[in-house]
């Protein structure tokens, strides 16, 4: 059966640790690694703004050996022009791989159906995979171990990247804490979901309440954008209720003295996170950015060589 990476639970703990392995390698030896030689070509669509998942899949790609062909999902009309099953049979055909960043991640799991070759998620409203990935490279870069490391997420738990790091961090053997504001924490499925992966390798994830709390003791702290895509009409609402979980020079005083601080980015300064904190020393949002290609070519190599 091929492959896909479509959610952070598609990889088992010895898998996850595998990719990030690998990870590090490719990073350490850029160009020693070509299994995408020919150059066989991954497709590459992309449904949301975009910038760290485009440049980094293309450069990656290409280093692999491979080329990245873009295919603009407003053009392909993907489930409206065309079904998603009809556009995966295509695509199938014409790629290697496919790297899909679009909204729902019942269109996702349709077009891994029907591909017939690896699919990866470059993001969905669920779930941001290979953005969690790249964290744990990040993380594993500096603190070594993942297992036993407490990482809080602070602001809009309820999306992507709350989900997310709920099952990598589990994956990883991570203690995650997620906190923001009433109704704005992941789904009690998504917490369920990390207890099960964490009752086999140790990790936990928890909501907490009151952000101090949250943050007390942590090794990591992140956060994302209040306002994701797709929310933008509820932006006013947003910025009046999160401001307790901005990630403030006082706040990040509460974790570890040696605490790293994280943002898939954009960032809005002022807002969810301070510009003395995003630019400051405690801040890895560079290398953690730069990571999403090490790790991007980690999973596209891993999904090549189980490809049936």
């Amino acid at each position: 059966m091929t492959r896909s990476f479509l959610r952070d639970d598609d990889l088992t703990p010895a898998e996850q640790a595998e990719v990030l392995d690998l990870a590090a390698d490719l990073k350490a030896h850029p160009y020693d690694s070509k299994p995408l030689a020919g150059p066989r070509t991954v497709a590459m669509i992309f449904d949301k703004p975009t910038l760290r998942t485009q440049a980094s899949f293309a450069a990656g790609i290409a280093e692999l050996g491979g080329h990245p062909m873009l295919v603009d999902g407003t053009l392909a009309g993907i489930g409206k022009r065309e079904s998603v099953a009809d556009v995966a049979r295509v695509l199938g055909r014409q790629a290697a791989q496919i790297v899909w960043r679009t909204y729902a991640q019942a269109s996702l799991d349709e077009m891994a159906a029907y591909a017939g070759v690896p699919v990866v998620n470059a993001l969905t409203d669920d779930f941001h995979p290979c953005q969690l990935l790249a964290d744990l490279l990040t993380i594993r870069e500096r603190k070594g171990e993942l297992a036993g490391l407490t990482a809080t997420f602070l602001g809009d738990g309820a999306c992507n990247m709350g989900n997310s790091w709920l099952l990598a961090g589990a994956t990883a053997g991570m203690h995650v804490r997620i906190s923001g504001p009433s109704g704005y924490v992941p789904a009690p499925a998504m917490f369920d979901r990390a207890g099960e992966i964490g009752a086999a390798t140790g990790g936990s994830g928890t909501a907490v309440a009151d952000p101090r709390d949250a943050v007390a003791g942590a090794d990591i702290v992140i956060t994302d954008t209040w306002v994701s895509m797709g929310k933008e009409d509820e932006a006013s609402e947003r910025r009046a209720v999160f401001g307790p979980w901005s990630v403030t020079p006082d706040l990040v005083a509460a974790a570890k003295s040696d605490a790293m601080v994280l943002h898939c980015l954009p960032a809005y300064r002022g807002m969810e996170i301070a510009a003395e904190v995003l630019d400051g020393p405690r801040s890895v949002v560079w290398d953690e950015a730069e990571n999403r290609r090490h790790a991007q070519k980690a999973i596209l190599t891993w999904l090549e060589g189980r490809r049936s």
